[in-house]
């Protein structure tokens, strides 16, 4: 991006991105996971089964996923876009046990790909 030093044009843009956060925010539901784990491996684990059962990703209904990876980054992302990203990995050495007990399964997906 060009540097500009007009006041006007950096208030332009930021009002751009104002909108665009208020229209992912407004009337959308938003599923919220932290991991704290993720700054460290460099994955954040997204969870498709509980038990044996559907759960998270793949039962969500939510519009967005809110991935907090640290105090200071957020990722969001579209839940089927995150659908996308996850699916190639389903049956590689990404899709792993975790959770509690290790009781669910997950894909470990690279911080970087979100």
């Amino acid at each position: 991006m060009k540097f500009n030093n007009d006041f006007r044009h950096d208030l332009e843009v930021g009002q751009l991105g104002e909108k665009l956060l208020a229209d992912i925010l407004e009337n959308r539901t938003i599923e919220v996971k932290k991991d704290l784990k993720a700054m460290k491996t460099g994955n954040v684990f997204i969870e498709y089964s509980s038990r044996g059962k559907r759960s998270g990703l793949s039962t969500s209904e939510a519009d967005w996923w809110a991935l907090i990876v640290s105090e200071e980054v957020i990722k969001l992302v579209k839940t089927d876009f995150l659908k996308e990203l996850c699916r190639p990995y389903l049956g590689t050495k990404r899709d792993v046990k975790g959770g509690d007990n290790d009781t669910s399964k997950g894909i470990l997906l690279p911080i970087s790909e979100i």
